[in-house]
């Protein structure tokens, strides 16, 4: 089985930055691609982004294109999420994923078989 851990969440101000990990353990992975996800109460668990792990080729939601961005450190089997220029509407639990999918940038939540338990990110206005 595959174990994601998500660090990294808090609070910040509106216009502030983020840095969220998710270290991945466990069995034994390649290919495929790692994705963030975020949920509030009440809403539908939104796609965040997603990096495809071979060649690093990213993709990303508009909500956050230009202000997010996910890199990965192969060796350490760890994938990023830099968030920048945060807003209040960016609150949520961010959810750090596996997808086995080898081709594409998979988003939706179906096309992905490992989550993490999550990790609140709070925007204060």
């Amino acid at each position: 089985q595959v174990q994601l851990v998500e660090s990294g969440g808090g609070l910040v101000q509106a216009g502030g930055s983020l840095r969220l990990s998710c270290a991945a353990s466990g069995r034994t992975f390649s290919g495929g691609a790692m994705g963030w996800f975020r949920q509030t109460p009440g809403k539908e668990r939104e796609f965040v982004g997603t990096i495809v792990w071979n060649s690093g080729s990213t993709h990303y939601a508009d909500s956050v294109k230009g202000r997010f961005t996910i890199s990965r450190d192969n060796a350490k089997k760890t994938v990023y999420l830099q968030m920048n220029s945060l807003k209040p509407e960016d609150t949520a639990v961010y959810y750090c994923a596996r997808s086995s999918y080898g081709l594409g940038h998979p988003v939706l939540e179906r096309e992905y078989n490992y989550w993490g338990q999550g990790t609140q990110v709070t925007v204060s206005s």
